[in-house]
């Protein structure tokens, strides 16, 4: 998990659970003024509810559908009215940015959010959310490659090794069989001449 992944995964955990920061009263009065603007400054320093952007939108444009399907010849009234419905429901934006900012106030000090909001405002902090995600890409190329040749060594070390051990412990081969001469020197007896130098008897005549 890359950094900007972590920024935005950190940002979703938070934004909902705002849900239960808000339901805590205790908790929503124990924030001051100074820390909540903080939290929202911090907020929107990381784009934390930008994901968030595409529920409304989306969630009109399915009912839109739903509802021509089921009437197509109110096609028309269908779309006007969802889409002046839906743009009134975009001023609720606000309690989404303050449950993210409630749940950022829950999680780190005023100091913190500070801190956050002054790095991710500056150049450094702009350029690493905006190119964060080719970075990420990147990386997790470079680790595929880095993966695959780990993988490659590792295992063709330890097949080296079993291989060896695997050797070391097999019984010894049997020596070969002794086909030299006699140890007097004298030729094979089947193949020698007669003890008194005379030819072979001939027996193929009577």
């Amino acid at each position: 998990m890359m950094l900007h992944k972590r920024v935005r995964r950190l940002s979703t955990l938070l934004a909902v659970s705002a849900v239960l920061a808000l339901s805590s009263p205790a908790f929503a009065d124990d924030v001051s003024e100074s820390h909540l603007k903080a939290a929202h400054a911090a907020v929107a320093a990381i784009h934390a509810t930008d994901m968030f952007d595409s529920i409304l939108p989306q969630a009109a444009a399915a009912l839109e559908q739903q509802l021509i399907q089921k009437n197509p010849d109110m096609q028309e009234l269908i779309g006007k009215t969802v889409s002046e419905k839906a743009i009134s429901l975009a001023t609720r934006r606000a309690d989404l940015e303050k449950e993210a900012a409630l749940a950022y106030a829950k999680v780190f000090s005023e100091k913190e959010l500070n801190d956050i909001a002054a790095f991710y405002n500056s150049d450094s902090g702009k350029k690493l959310l905006d190119s964060g995600p080719a970075v990420s890409r990147d990386l997790v190329k470079a680790a595929e490659i880095w993966q695959n040749g780990v993988a490659r060594d590792l295992a063709q070390q330890v097949g080296e090794t079993l291989a060896a051990a695997a050797k070391a412990k097999a019984p010894a081969a049997p020596a070969p069989a002794d086909a030299t001469a006699p140890a007097d020197g004298s030729a094979p007896a089947d193949n020698s001449a007669p003890a008194d130098n005379s030819a072979p008897a001939d027996d193929s005549q009577n």
